[in-house]
């Protein structure tokens, strides 16, 4: 680990000491299979299509390390998020997933799930198993939330509570599947499946949030939209967000973020909504929804 990265926890610790929170609650962070997180590295390093832009990794340690430094961060509770990207995959990743949960005592046991034809049963294993957390990733799955593959799994994740993050919004690149139709059209469906809605949507930030605030379990995470990297949130909305200040949950992005972890705190502490506002965004909706740290 370098002298730089470990430069980034005074700052990190500072911010969450001066709320008095026991640490913080990061519920968009990835850990991945060796050579699936090799792949992530190669198509953010290629720059490409879909990723449109220049996108420098600064926390490309090891596994041990990135642990390591998440913990001494003060970051107390966190998931793995695999996400997969074709058929066949998600068993793959699910059951590395549970691995690394038993041996990283603050990992949320975390899956993932992918249209096919046995997804409904390999969903309720999980769930019944007690897996606390999944994510699905449209742009790289290419699929939309309302597949009629997938009806199976949303009605057991429907009536188990166990959340969904789910990158539906059209950055960094839209594509066919992305922005906010096929969730709403899965809402109407099951309306009280428990999404947590990433990156709070972006691009499509209005539409997101309006989601947000007409269904009672559906989330947002503030995963790299308050930084200089990502395009200003629309002010318009910012007032918003303090009558959803139980429904909005910390997320970094970590480890393939292009900046220091404080500089997506200081983008939520420069909204100016109050200290109240940053601990439950911080700590509390993670508490909350996930459960408490042991």
């Amino acid at each position: 680990m370098t002298d730089d990265r470990r430069g980034d926890v005074p700052a990190v610790r500072s911010f969450w000491e001066g709320l008095g929170l026991p640490g913080l609650y990061d519920v968009h962070v990835h850990f991945l299979p060796p050579n699936i997180q090799r792949a992530v590295y190669a198509v953010f390093d290629a720059a490409g299509p879909k990723i449109g832009r220049e996108w420098p990794i600064r926390y490309r340690q090891s596994h041990e390390d990135r642990v390591a430094l998440l913990r001494d961060l003060g970051v107390r509770r966190f998931p793995t998020l695999p996400y997969a990207h074709k058929p066949g995959v998600a068993a793959y990743l699910n059951d590395w997933a549970r691995g690394f949960s038993a041996d990283v005592p603050e990992s949320l046991w975390s899956a993932t799930f992918f249209p096919e034809p046995w997804v409904g049963a390999y969903v309720a294993d999980l769930v019944g198993a007690g897996v606390e957390i999944f994510k699905v990733h449209l742009q790289v799955g290419e699929f939309h939330l309302d597949d009629p593959l997938l009806d199976q799994a949303w009605g057991v994740l429907e009536d188990s509570g166990t959340p969904v993050v789910v990158h539906a919004g059209s950055g960094p690149v839209a594509s066919d599947f992305t922005g906010p139709e096929s969730t709403a059209r899965l809402l109407r469906r099951f309306p009280r499946l428990t999404l947590v809605l990433a990156h709070m949507g972006a691009p499509e930030c209005a539409e997101f949030l309006a989601l947000a605030e007409t269904h009672e379990r559906v989330h947002l995470d503030t995963t790299m939209v308050f930084t200089d990297f990502f395009p200003p949130y629309p002010a318009d909305l910012v007032p918003r967000l303090v009558d959803l200040q139980d429904k909005v949950l910390l997320g970094s992005d970590f480890p393939t973020i292009p900046y220091p972890y404080a500089h997506q705190l200081d983008g939520l502490a420069r909204l100016d909504l109050g200290d109240d506002w940053l601990r439950a965004v911080c700590w509390g909706n993670g508490v909350r929804l996930l459960g408490a740290p042991a």
